[in-house]
């Protein structure tokens, strides 16, 4: 049964990496909410709605493309839209939601993707060499085929 245990180091490998994504996806996540007022929920449903449903998307569509159950993105698009973010409609051809991108939630996403892109830049980009980036390439096309 030990012979299927990793070693203390490769151990040491798996919480160095899920820590180190965790602090610069936090990071960026801080300076979006200090600088924006937006979560990073908010800036998913309204990066999602813009790029995959050009302003409107069916609410299903938005949880599966968030990996959210249908509850918790309701309870958080009621959240957006008592701001002006976004507003839900019946779907004209069944029964299920649209949600669709106001004008106060496409100008708070683009005030937000420089924000983003920074915060991106700052916390992680800027700490990788070109050697470093070459292996992130590999690492993702690897787990992409498996």
């Amino acid at each position: 049964m030990k012979k299927n245990l990793i070693s203390q180091e490769e151990m040491n490998i798996w919480h160095m990496w899920k820590g180190s994504y965790k602090t610069i996806f936090g990071r960026v996540v801080k300076d979006l909410t200090d600088k924006t007022g937006l979560s990073e929920g908010d800036f998913g449903i309204l990066d999602r709605l813009d790029q995959f449903g050009n302003g409107e998307l069916r609410q299903q569509e938005l949880a599966d493309s968030m990996d959210w159950d249908k509850s918790r993105l309701s309870h958080h698009l009621t959240r957006m839209e008592k701001r002006g973010l976004v507003r839900r409609k019946p779907a004209d051809t069944d029964r299920g939601v649209q949600v669709i991108l106001t004008v106060a939630g496409k100008t708070a996403l683009d005030e937000a993707r420089p924000v983003v892109s920074a915060a991106i830049k700052e916390h992680f980009l800027s700490l990788l060499t070109e050697e470093d980036v070459a292996s992130i390439r590999r690492i993702g096309e690897r787990v992409k085929e498996d």
